[in-house]
C-alpha cells in the first residue's frame, strides 16, 4: 500500500511538472560542468618539453600517470607552473603535485568565493572554478594511509558552500572531518564536491541529468587514486550524491559503498548496482528523505530506497542521528558504523 502511495505521488509530481504548474521547478536549473580542466587548449598546444602533452580529454588516468612518471622534477614543476589548473586537475598526476598546483591556482584566483580555500596548510586535490565551483579535499595523510574513504555530498554543494559555518554535517568538509576524525591517523578522508550538484528541491534534483555527468567525473577521479598507487576506497554519498554513486558503482573500484539520506540510486536493488562492492544503507527516522516518494516515474524520482529491506543494502544503524545531515555527527552510532566500514573492520 505504501508503494502504491508513493507510485501516485510520484505520477502526480510528473503530471504537474509537464504541464506547466510546477514551473518552479525549472527556476534553479543547472548546467553541468563537464569535459576537460580549464586551461587545456593551452596544455595542448604547448611544445616546452619537445613532444606532446596528454589530451586531458582523451588520455586515461593510467597514461596520465605514466606520463608524469618520465618527467623529472623540474619539468613537473615547470608544467605545474605554466599550466595549474590543469595539473591540478589531472586525474593520474601525482597528488603531491596536484596540491601544489591548486595551491596556486587558487593563490591567483581573484575570485572571494576561495579565499579560505587558499589558506596554508590545506590539501586541495581538484579545483575547477567554472560555474559555482568544485574542490577535493583531502584530510590526513592520503600518500601513506591504509585505508581511503571519498565523502560524495547532495544538493547545494559547491565550492562556495564546501566548508560553510552552518550546517556543518551537511558539508562535504565537515563529513569527511567528522569521519577522519573518526578514524584516527590509518588512514585519508577525500571530500569530493567535483560535480554539479542540484540547487533546491526542483526539477535538477528529481532527475537523474546532473548525477550522471557527476557518475563521469566520479568514476574518473577514482581512477586517477587508484593509477597513482592508492589503496581502494570506501565511498560514502550523502542524498543526490548516492544517485551520482547509483550510476556510478559498477566502475568506482570501490570497497564499499555506504549511501545516506538516500532519495534512490537509480536501481531496483543491489543487484541492480553491479557492482562488487559491499552495499551499506543509513537512514535515520527523522530524516525528511523518507517522505520522498522513492519511484521513478517518467524520468522523475530516483527508485526504491536503498534503506528498504527489499533493496539489499546492509543496513547501518542510525538510531541517534538527528534530520537529514545528522549522520557525521560525533558520538552518533551512525558515525562509529561509517568509522568501522571505512577501516574495514566489518
Amino acid at each position: 500500500m505504501r508503494r502504491f502511495a508513493r507510485t501516485l505521488a510520484a505520477v502526480a509530481l510528473a503530471t504537474a511538472v509537464v504541464t506547466g504548474t510546477a514551473g518552479w521547478a525549472s527556476g534553479n536549473a543547472q548546467r553541468a560542468v563537464t569535459g576537460p580542466p580549464p586551461g587545456s587548449d593551452a596544455w595542448r598546444a604547448d611544445g616546452v618539453l619537445g613532444r606532446q602533452l596528454p589530451d586531458p580529454a582523451r588520455a586515461t588516468p593510467e597514461q596520465v600517470h605514466r606520463f608524469f612518471q618520465g618527467l623529472s622534477a623540474s619539468e613537473r614543476q615547470d608544467l605545474l607552473e605554466r599550466h595549474p589548473s590543469v595539473v591540478g586537475n589531472l586525474d593520474g598526476a601525482p597528488l603531491e603535485l596536484r596540491y601544489r598546483a591548486n595551491s596556486l591556482a587558487l593563490r591567483t584566483s581573484s575570485d572571494p568565493r576561495y579565499l579560505r580555500l587558499a589558506a596554508p596548510g590545506r590539501q586541495i586535490l581538484a579545483f575547477d572554478p567554472r560555474g559555482r565551483g568544485q574542490v577535493a579535499e583531502v584530510f590526513g595523510d592520503l600518500r601513506s594511509a591504509r585505508h581511503v574513504s571519498v565523502v560524495v555530498p547532495g544538493s547545494d554543494i559547491d565550492a562556495g558552500s564546501f566548508d560553510r559555518r552552518g550546517d556543518v554535517y551537511g558539508t562535504p568538509s565537515g563529513m569527511a572531518k567528522s569521519l577522519y576524525a573518526e578514524t584516527g591517523r590509518g588512514g585519508a578522508v577525500i571530500a569530493w564536491a567535483g560535480y554539479t550538484t542540484p540547487v533546491g528541491l526542483g526539477l535538477d534534483a528529481a532527475t537523474g541529468a546532473l548525477a550522471e555527468a557527476g557518475a563521469q567525473r566520479l568514476t574518473r577521479f577514482t581512477a586517477g587514486l587508484a593509477a597513482d598507487g592508492l589503496p581502494a576506497p570506501v565511498v560514502f554519498c550523502h542524498s543526490y550524491g548516492s544517485v551520482v554513486c547509483g550510476l556510478a558503482a559498477s566502475r568506482l573500484g570501490a570497497t564499499d559503498l555506504v549511501v545516506l539520506g538516500s532519495p534512490g540510486m537509480r536501481a531496483d536493488d543491489v543487484a541492480g548496482l553491479r557492482t562488487g562492492a559491499r552495499v551499506w544503507a543509513a537512514r535515520n527516522a527523522t530524516d525528511w528523505i523518507d517522505d520522498v516518494p522513492h519511484v521513478e516515474v517518467a524520468g522523475l524520482g530516483h527508485g526504491p530506497d536503498p534503506a528498504d529491506a527489499e533493496f539489499g543494502a546492509r543496513r547501518v544503524p542510525a538510531r541517534d542521528a538527528k534530520g537529514h545531515t545528522g549522520y557525521f555527527a560525533p558520538g552518533t552510532d551512525s558515525l562509529r558504523a561509517f568509522a568501522a566500514i571505512a577501516e574495514g573492520t566489518v
